[in-house]
């Protein structure tokens, strides 16, 4: 993710609060033409600590079998990424489902 998308997701959590404190927000209006919904910057995180999975399992397979081209040092390396890209997704989620028990425990 970059600083830009997670500026997008703040400012929508933001006006999500004011909306629900009944204060006007003006950054509850939708997202501008030319930034991505939540929906879709989730979808491209979640393909791309795919593809680093995908691509340290076959660095890992190619090793196995010998591959003169991919070194244990590459492997190792490339598995290493994919965890702690998997890791930051986990942290990820798990910051989104206690911001959304947050705003579902506010009352209204």
């Amino acid at each position: 993710m970059n600083v830009q998308s997670i500026d997008s997701l703040l400012a929508q959590m933001r006006a999500a609060v004011a909306a629900a404190e009944g204060k006007p927000a003006a950054a509850a209006s939708p997202a501008a033409p030319g930034q991505a919904d939540f929906a879709s910057l989730l979808k491209s995180s979640l393909d791309q600590v795919a593809q680093t999975q995908n691509q340290a399992e076959s660095l890992e397979q190619r090793f196995t079998l010998g591959d003169p081209l991919v070194s244990l040092s590459d492997a190792m390396i490339a598995m290493q990424k994919a965890n702690i890209s998997l890791q930051a997704a986990v942290q990820v989620r798990n910051k989104v489902v206690s911001a959304y028990n947050d705003i579902m425990n506010m009352q209204v």
